[in-house]
């Protein structure tokens, strides 16, 4: 199989709309969608952590996988795969299938972390669901699974539809290490918003995102600016990163609605069991962000 040009540029890890009455707001989702796609992002993945995708159904998840694929007309959507059972997370890879999706991201399974073997088995079996392209999500601090990368190089040696790896371990280091052992093999993407122009340094092609969501031509450039070495890229990186970091902290779902909601990108809404923020938390975060909007660049 030929490996799929969609894993390059700004993908958003797309967060997940909610109204008033806590339904899925499929029409701010279409419209955040193509406010992105328009900026210059390459693409999206729904139902990712900051997508909130442990908190929706099953008929949730596939009804945003069928108004994303609409809303980008053509732009890959790649939609993070996971689920508390095997034989769900399949049936979740074939309705990506069918409703028009061009890729996965593979999680491991929510809840259940265990030894190689089984976690082995589990992404194996979405993977071998469908011939889609597949992203491995490596995110040992959420889901307590790492994929070390010699697994990583035995999926790859295994799945030709395995073409790449979304990087969240934080450790810049693994970069190298996958390189050193497989080559330009996967495609890696990084995950951690504030590692991104470091991780391009290493030969990182991608970057799902997250912090896109409110600062979406920013994130762009930025991504830009690094790719080509650029020297501009210091400045732009420093007014970013205090606002970057609200990425890698628990409530950074939180964190970035509240973004969105202070830059008109959407709402702060959340669906429980997260809250609101309050208090000094929440004070502390509009302080960064509100710092970020009253300093930012032209773009």
């Amino acid at each position: 199989m030929t490996k799929s040009s969609i894993w390059r540029g700004v993908i958003p890890a797309i967060t997940t709309p909610f109204s008033a009455d806590g339904k899925v707001d499929h029409d701010f989702l279409e419209k955040h969608a193509r406010i992105m796609l328009d900026a210059g992002c390459t693409g999206m993945v729904p139902l990712g952590s900051l997508g909130e995708g442990a908190t929706l159904g099953f008929d949730e998840k596939v009804a945003i996988m069928r108004t994303l694929v609409k809303a980008l007309d053509g732009a890959p959507v790649i939609p993070g795969i996971a689920a508390l059972s095997t034989d769900e997370a399949v049936q979740l890879a074939r309705e990506a299938k069918a409703v028009g999706c061009q890729g996965m991201m593979v999680l491991p399974p929510y809840v259940y972390s265990t030894d190689w073997r089984e976690m082995g088995a589990h992404v194996s079996a979405v993977i071998a669901a469908t011939d889609l392209p597949c992203m491995l999500y490596n995110n040992p601090l959420a889901y307590k699974t790492d994929y070390v990368p010699e697994q990583l190089a035995a999926l790859a040696a295994e799945f030709p539809n395995v073409q790449a790896v979304k990087e969240s371990s934080g450790d810049i280091r693994r970069i190298a290490a996958i390189k050193e052992l497989i080559g330009d093999r996967l495609e890696i993407l990084v995950g951690v918003d504030d590692i991104i122009v470091e991780s391009i340094q290493m030969g990182a092609t991608g970057w799902i995102a997250g912090m896109v969501n409110a600062f979406p031509k920013e994130s762009v450039q930025l991504f830009e600016q690094a790719k080509q070495g650029s020297a501009a890229v210091t400045d732009l990186y420093n007014w970013f990163l205090p606002t970057l970091r609200l990425d890698t902290v628990p409530k950074f779902v939180q964190l970035i609605k509240l973004a969105q909601d202070e830059v008109n990108l959407g709402s702060e809404r959340v669906r429980a069991p997260r809250l609101l923020l309050e208090g000094a938390e929440r004070e502390n975060a509009l302080r960064i962000i509100r710092q970020a909007i009253a300093n930012r660049p032209e773009v």
